[in-house]
Parts: C-alpha cells; structure tokens; sequence
C-alpha cells in the first residue's frame, strides 16, 4: 500500500528546510514572498515552481471522472502518489490523453501542454521521459524522471543529489531523480527525424530508437528529488517470522536501492537482532571469488547483494554463490532486473534441487513467478499483472502463511496418502486374480467379472477412498501455534520410495492372504469363493480406509456406513454372482471375518506397535 508521505528536495539554499519533506510553500504562497522577499527568495520559488510541473507532467497518469468523482489510473502506483501529492499543493492534473495534459493551477486556470513524445519506462532503461510543447509560451521542454543510478550520470553535476538520495533510502523511501530540459524548435525537428528513422528501421529498431533518445538526454537540469514510502502491509512481520520458523528461506528480490532494501528488511524483520548483514558488492570477477571465501566462513549473517554484483556472480560462479548463499538466513537482492530475479529463482530450483515459491505483486514480478515451482500473485496496487500470471492469487501478505502452513499441508498430506491407497486399490484386487491364476494352472479365468469389477471401483470403494481428501492430521490452531511441524513436510516422507514400497507389500499380503486362506482352509466352491473373497476385499479396504484417518467427520463416517449399506444391499440384487442362501448363513460370516483379520490385524498391530514407540511428533502435540 502506497503511504501518504511525500518528500521533495529541490536543492540546498537558504530556505531549504521550508520545502524539506513534503510541507511545500503553495503557488500563492511563494507569489507572495516573490513579493515581499529579495533576489534569492525568487529563485527559490522559481525552483519549487519547476519541481512540482516535473511531477504534475513526467508521468502516464490518466484522471477518470465518475459520478463527479475523479480517480487516476496509472500502471505504477508511485506515479500515483506523486500526481496526488502535486495535487494536494494545488496543480491538479485536469485532463491527459495521447495528445495533450491539462493541468489545473490554484487560481483556477488550466495550463495545456501538447504531448510530442512519450518514452515509456522499461526495466532496462530505468527511466522515462516526455516532450511536451505549451500552448501559451510554445516552449518545448523534456522532462525525464528515473532512478538516481541512472539519472546521476545523465542530468548535471549536483553537490546534494547522492547524500539526499542515500537519506531517503536510509528511511525506506523509493527515490526519483527528475530532470529538464528546454529545447529551441530546430532541436526537436532534428531529433523527431532521427527518432522517426530510427522507428521505421527494420534491423535494430529498439537500439536505434534508444540511441536517438539518448541524444536529448544531455546537459539536463537536475529539477528535485523524490522519494515515496512504501507502506508494509499488516503483519508482514509476523508472516515472516513463522514462514522462518517453518524452515522456509525467504529471499528478497527487488529493484530498490541498496540502502532501501536493508531498511526494508530490518523493519519487516527479515533480518533478526542478532543477526548482521553482510553486504556484496564488487566490480570484477577476482573481487567476486574474494567475497564468496568470506562469506563461506561466516555463521549466521544475511547476504545483501546488488544487481551488477548478483550479475558477475551469476555469469562465473553460479554454484558456487547458489551453495553458499544458501546457508544464509536470508538474502536480499537488490537493484535487480526482472530478468534477474527469473534467473535466481531457476538456479535455486536446478542446483539445489528445492521447491521454489516466488510472491510477487507488479508486472516486474511476473518472470519470476512463472519460473518458480508455486508462484504467488498478490491483488494490490501495484496491479493484477502477477496475480493473473501466478497459480495462486491472494489480497495479502499474511495470507502465505494460511496458505503454505495449513492449506498446503492439508494437500500434501492428503494427495500423498490418497495417491498412495488408489494404488493399493488396484493392487491388491490384482494380486487375489494372479494368486487365483497361478493355484488353477494359470488358467485364463477371472475371478470376479461384469458388475463385480466395475462396483469394487466405484459403489463400494470410491466414497470412503476420496473422503481421505477431508482429513486432518492436525488441527488448524497446532498449525500455525506450531510452525515447527512445516519442517518434516519437507523431508517427503509422507511420500516416497518407502512409502510406496510399503504400500506394495501391504496390497501383496493382503491380497495373498484373502485368496489363499479361503482356497486352502475353507472353500473349493467357486462361487463361494468369490462371496468370501469379494466381501473380505471390501471390508479390508474400508478398515484400511479408518485406520489411515486421524479426524473422523460426518460425511467420512456416512461415506463408510451408506458403502456397507449398499455392498450388502446389492449381493441380493446381484444373484448371479452371489449364493445368497450361503450369504445368509453362519458360514459365511465366520468365514469373512477370519479372512479379514487375518489380512487386516497383523498389519495394523505393527502400525499401532511402532506409533507406541516412535510417534510422529503431531501427535504429542494433539
């Protein structure tokens, strides 16, 4: 959220601290020290006059009218903040299309401008700029407003612009340079036919266009300083502080200042107390091995780390500043492109083999959310650009938490174990048909056909299979009291090659011991065989299904009761495949359940045996 703190700085004089941080002398106002004051006072107003045009027309800001309400719509929210701020000292943005800005100064009057050109900001410039022609004087200036790396080598030298900028970044501001530049008419027609050469270029048309633009960025004035407070959101601290909890490293990636980003994270807590921060900045390559030997032998201290260092690293020693960085607390990447920011989070995803989750609320994020394994848009002001690109939309920060810590473990321990028993399903059914097979000769015979396969899928397994998709290992309170429990999700024991094989030996036992203990102990009817058979297979899966739930709800039990229900329900439908008089009798029941506890019981003692001995650590504390 974009703060409602604004600072100006328009240069040092003798009235400096009368226009510092954001409390401007209004445009009536500095007319009457115009009058009432001497030589220096004027060019004082002069300035101020300069600087709140810079803000009030470097911009692509458009002002929506409705319901007699005006609005401005704008893709980044700082451009915004400022139209806003020149609005609030009295030079209000009346009008803006492709042809012309209109603005609205404190006396009533409009002020329009012709827009000649637009030179749109992109990632890589860090910059933007405006040619516009007033219609009263017919003066033609170009203003171009950016980040102060960029904006330092191009408006003149000034004796206050790198403390002042440093200054706000040290308060957690976001800095705009602004620069001006009037131009004759001669000027702007030659550079429009170099512009309009370079546009209609086929090979190189961007290059071409830029370097036609970079012939108006000379001898600019520097006209003010900007600098916007990004507000953090509620609880961003506490979010933090349980995803760290949780085992989860949190990287910062952002385009901000060296100075912003260290303030940013020391006020959101991403770098604790005790905690120090190593800053990474180097020029060449020697310089970059020398750094990375350092910073492996220090425990406990977070990397701070800038583009042009990020970018040598990244080029010459990418394992090495993956592996290393890694064992950080946190790092923090500033002054980075969105090219870069991909680039980090598929290195960390390649070479340390981890899932990535990249949370994102700009069109500067969108690379990066695509390039991570969960990407995360959030709804802000900053637009929809990333929530529209991301698997996951949120409206706040804090909302992560919720997310990963109960809605992500919920579908981790849910698709794992629900995976895992749709196996088993199958497996075991195959196991009673190969073991039934290879007793007769393996004789090409089916051991249970027509509705008997297609029901032990659907109507007599299905409903209490899926009902796993409810269930709870844990209570959503432990949850997020506990982050601790986030850590053993990460192990993937709930789903891995041992789990899988112990499925497969719990479907070869149970089918084994379902066919073989009634062929060899109790029937030599075949029909038989298949009542007892069939109807242990069902109850050994629905006591399968109960063993494996931590917290019974209603519909897992009505999913349980209305299966049993209908299984018994349609052996009297299904008489073909069912002797009923036989189902009806002492037998029967004796039988199935002695095949059932003979493949259920062993198992789920040793279950029960080794929970006794080595619990999960969930269950101590439930």
């Amino acid at each position: 959220e974009q703060g409602k703190k604004f600072f100006l700085y328009t240069g040092r004089g003798p009235s400096s601290d009368a226009l510092h941080f954001g409390h401007l002398i209004p445009f009536m106002f500095t007319k009457w020290l115009q009058k009432t004051r001497g030589k220096i006072r004027r060019t004082i107003t002069v300035r101020v006059r300069e600087a709140l045009e810079s803000i009030a027309l470097c911009h692509n800001v458009t002002p929506v009218r409705e319901n007699g309400e005006v609005s401005y719509q704008a893709s980044s929210p700082d451009e915004i903040a400022l139209v806003k701020f020149s609005e609030s000292v009295g030079l209000t943005l009346f009008k803006r299309d492709m042809n012309e800005i209109v603005l609205q100064n404190p006396l009533g009057d409009l002020e329009e401008y012709d827009v000649l050109n637009v030179f749109p900001f992109t990632s890589e410039t860090k910059r933007m700029g405006i040619v516009l022609r007033s219609r009263e004087s017919g003066i033609i200036s170009f203003y171009m407003k950016g980040a102060d790396a960029v904006m330092s080598q191009i408006v003149k030298a000034s004796d206050w612009l790198d403390e002042e900028c440093g200054n706000m970044a040290r308060e957690g501001l976001r800095t705009l340079v602004f620069g001006k530049r009037t131009m004759t008419q001669q000027e702007y027609d030659s550079f429009a036919k170099r512009y309009q050469d370079a546009k209609t270029r086929i090979k190189d048309r961007d290059a071409s266009m830029q370097k036609a633009i970079e012939t108006l960025e000379k001898e600019l004035e520097l006209v003010c300083l900007t600098g916007v407070e990004d507000k953090l959101q509620e609880n961003v601290r506490q979010t933090l502080e349980t995803l760290a909890n949780a085992g989860i490293k949190v990287w910062m990636l952002t385009g901000d200042k060296i100075e912003t980003a260290k303030c940013i994270a020391i006020s959101a807590k991403l770098v604790q107390r005790n905690q120090t921060i190593f800053p990474f900045s180097i020029k060449n390559k020697a310089d970059a091995a020398i750094c990375l030997q350092n910073f492996s032998q220090m425990r406990d201290v977070c990397l701070l780390i800038d583009g042009t260092s990020l970018q040598i690293c990244l080029e010459h020693f990418a394992d090495q500043f993956v592996e290393i960085a890694c064992r950080a607390p946190c790092v923090i990447c500033c002054r980075c492109s969105p090219t870069q920011k991909a680039d980090i989070v598929t290195l960390v995803k390649d070479k340390k083999k981890a899932i990535t989750a990249a949370i994102g609320d700009g069109g500067n994020d969108v690379s990066m959310i695509q390039a991570a394994n969960l990407g995360i848009g959030i709804v802000g002001k900053e637009g929809k650009q990333a929530s529209l690109a991301a698997d996951v939309s949120i409206n706040q920060f804090s909302f992560v938490s919720r997310l990963l810590l109960w809605h992500g473990r919920n579908s981790y321990k849910r698709s794992a174990r629900l995976g895992q028993f749709i196996i088993h399903r199958g497996l075991i059914i195959s196991v009673i048909q190969a073991v039934f097979s290879a007793i007769f000769y393996f004789a090409a015979v089916a051991v249970y056909n027509g509705m008997l396969l297609v029901g032990y899928a659907t109507f007599y397994t299905m409903a209490p299979v899926f009902s796993l998709v409810l269930d709870e290992d844990v209570n959503e309170t432990i949850a997020f009291r506990f982050p601790e429990l986030y850590r053993e999700l990460q192990r993937g024991r709930a789903l891995s090659y041992k789990t899988f094989f112990i499925w497969v030996f719990t479907s070869v036992y149970q089918g084994g011991m379902i066919m073989l203990l009634t062929l060899f102990l109790f029937e030599t009817n075949l029909l038989n065989v298949v009542t007892i058979t069939y109807t242990a297979l069902i109850l050994t899966e629905l006591l399968n299904v109960a063993f494996e739930v931590h917290t019974w709800n209603r519909w897992m039990i009505l999913s349980q009761v209305v299966t049993v229900l209908i299984y018994f329900g349609s052996i009297f439908i299904l008489k073909g495949y069912f002797d009923t008089s036989f189902v009806l009798s002492w037998g029967f029941v004796w039988r199935v359940s002695v095949v059932t506890m003979a493949s259920c019981l062993p198992l789920f003692l040793v279950r029960f045996i080794r929970r006794k001995i080595d619990p999960p650590s969930y269950t101590k504390l439930s």
